[in-house]
């Protein structure tokens, strides 16, 4: 149910500063129910079986949109990558289908999280783009536009993963290890400084929902002190009173991982530094019909 509604609000906000803004949008993240796999290959098995909870959650997105289009064709995102590892980690997805609102939601902020990116590149072509808790996600085989620069980052047990099945074969596709609960996670990014002579892109994708409140100041507040001006942050938020709720999830439950922050006001994301700018505000709510739009209403009047 709370799925249904306002799970997935994408949030747009910068940084002033040089007469430029920083900007921040949002995203949502899942469980590697993984270890349930079949017959993965063994180093795999053995790299899945270390994971938490919240990193088993990458799975829910992998099924969303590697099979999701054949139930929502107009939210289709022709995700290679995501198809090719299903196959290879012989995931049976049907049982992620069941769950059809959360498989929209994936869908329709893939498709938002890739418009943001390509304005971004489009303005800044040679510009670095960030995926902060990426999981297997791929984004740079749609926004690679042969100048810029992307880095995946993520945990270190979640990159040892990704290394086995994702080895980067692109030029200016980068990979590294992110803590983003531990201060200090935007200088152990080790940037070069062409990166940061200009803005910068990042996405944190289904991540902060499982974090405390505390920690997701402080990262919006690392962002907004460190990122270059003119930086975009694109990033999910859920309703407050999704919070302690998953257990009821249909996919997340599964994990035994928690949503931890939850929102009222989008203002809420600016108020925790004076540099920070509210830019824009997504809701998939119009994605569900009348129902979407009216619990949504109900929840966040």
């Amino acid at each position: 149910i709370i799925e249904r509604i306002t799970v997935y609000r994408w949030t747009q906000f910068g940084r002033k500063g040089g007469g430029m803004n920083n900007t921040i949008v949002g995203s949502s993240g899942h469980k590697l129910p993984g270890c349930h796999m079949p017959t993965p290959p063994p180093p795999v098995r053995r790299l899945c079986e270390a994971f938490t909870p919240v990193q088993q959650t990458l799975i829910i997105p992998l099924v969303a949109r590697a099979l999701g289009g054949g139930l929502y064709p107009g939210h289709a995102c022709g995700d290679e990558q995501a198809s090719r590892l299903l196959r290879t980690l012989e995931i049976d997805g049907q049982a992620y289908l069941a769950d059809r609102p959360t498989v929209l939601n994936v869908l329709w902020r893939t498709r938002l999280i890739r418009e943001c990116a390509q304005a971004f590149f489009a303005k800044h072509p040679k510009a670095w783009g960030i995926n902060l808790g990426c999981g297997l996600t791929d984004y740079f085989q749609w926004l690679n536009n042969g100048q810029n620069t992307w880095l995946d980052a993520d945990l270190a047990e979640v990159m040892a993963l990704r290394k086995t099945l994702l080895p980067a074969q692109m030029p200016r596709l980068r990979a590294g290890t992110a803590d983003l609960q531990q201060p200090g996670w935007w200088q152990r990014l080790r940037l070069p400084k062409r990166a940061t002579a200009q803005p910068v892109f990042l996405l944190i994708e289904g991540v902060l929902l499982y974090f405390q409140p505390d920690e997701v100041r402080a990262v919006l507040q690392e962002f907004a002190e460190a990122a270059p001006a003119g930086s975009v942050l694109v990033l999910d938020t859920m309703a407050r009173c999704a919070v302690g709720q998953a257990q009821w999830h249909a996919s997340v439950g599964r994990t035994q991982a928690q949503f931890r922050w939850g929102i009222g006001q989008m203002q809420e994301l600016t108020a925790c530094h004076p540099s920070l700018q509210l830019r824009q505000s997504h809701s998939v709510a119009p994605s569900h019909g009348w129902m979407g739009v009216a619990m949504e209403a109900m929840w966040n009047p």
